[in-house]
């Protein structure tokens, strides 16, 4: 099944959500826990996403892929960040199980100059105190493209992560075009390469979710710029080859791109007619 949305606003609630994902053709959606530039959540109404539970197995849904807010940062400097950082992902764990079953996207963090090695000690050990064997969500590790003190900048840098965990099958990753381009992998002209790649340093078992994005800069710019589907480096044919490749077809895919909901519209329409079941 072709799986594939894009971010949506949860201010209208989750029901809502899948109602609008619906209207553009989608039939899956991510959404942030919460603000995504603080950290304020609004409380859980049971109701609303029980309602949005109902109207995607009525729709054959695929998994959703939460969003962390960008404000979360595991592995800071600084523990009064840590200790937000904690605060936030303990919460969304809980607040997650009452959408059971699904994805929570996370980016590892930067550690803002205390070195790579010491940030994924940092971001290992968070996640270790807060995941649980009993929790029905798998956190999934974002690729990044290396801006900054970014971790998991490389595959390397996941798998180190991954390694570290005492709960591996509740940890996953989520592949991001954009990031991976910009941070110097060749998903252009050699998507098979990378993907042997990935399986080689991490396992294709442990790729869960990709965010679909071009990028408005060239590989290996380490900058980290969405642009829409075909207007960036990364071209139409990109896609067209990601979403047909045996490895990823059955994956949920989400736009992040720089669109407003007759845009989102515009590129899943687009993407559908180039997906081969």
């Amino acid at each position: 099944m072709f799986t594939i949305g894009c971010h949506l606003s949860a201010s209208k609630g989750f029901k809502n959500m899948g109602e609008t994902a619906l209207s553009i053709g989608a039939n899956t959606f991510a959404f942030f826990t919460r603000n995504p530039r603080g950290g304020a959540a609004k409380a859980v109404d049971e109701a609303d996403i029980s309602a949005l539970i109902q109207l995607m197995e009525k729709n054959n849904f695929g998994k959703l892929v939460a969003h962390a807010p960008y404000t979360v940062n595991p592995c800071a400097e600084n523990e009064k960040t840590r200790e937000f950082a904690r605060m936030v992902l303990s919460e969304d764990m809980k607040r997650m199980e009452y959408l059971p079953g699904n994805y929570y996207n996370l980016h590892p963090g930067s550690h803002v100059g205390q070195g790579a090695e010491k940030g994924i000690e940092l971001i290992s050990e968070m996640l270790n105190d807060i995941i649980t064997p009993e929790q029905n969500t798998v956190v999934l590790l974002e690729t990044m493209a290396g801006k900054g003190s970014e971790v998991g900048r490389s595959f390397e840098e996941i798998k180190a992560i991954l390694d570290n965990m005492k709960h591996p099958q509740k940890v996953g990753v989520c592949m991001d075009s954009c990031h991976v381009s910009d941070g110097g992998y060749d998903i252009i002209h050699d998507l098979d390469g990378l993907l042997s790649e990935f399986d080689r340093v991490i396992g294709l078992d442990k790729l869960k979710a990709m965010h679909i994005n071009d990028s408005m800069n060239p590989p290996g710019a380490h900058k980290d710029r969405h642009a829409k589907i075909g207007e960036g480096h990364l071209g139409f044919q990109t896609f067209v080859s990601i979403i047909n490749h045996p490895a990823l077809k059955n994956l949920p895919f989400i736009l992040e791109t720089p669109n407003e909901l007759d845009g989102y519209a515009k590129e899943i329409a687009m993407l559908r007619e180039a997906y081969h079941e």
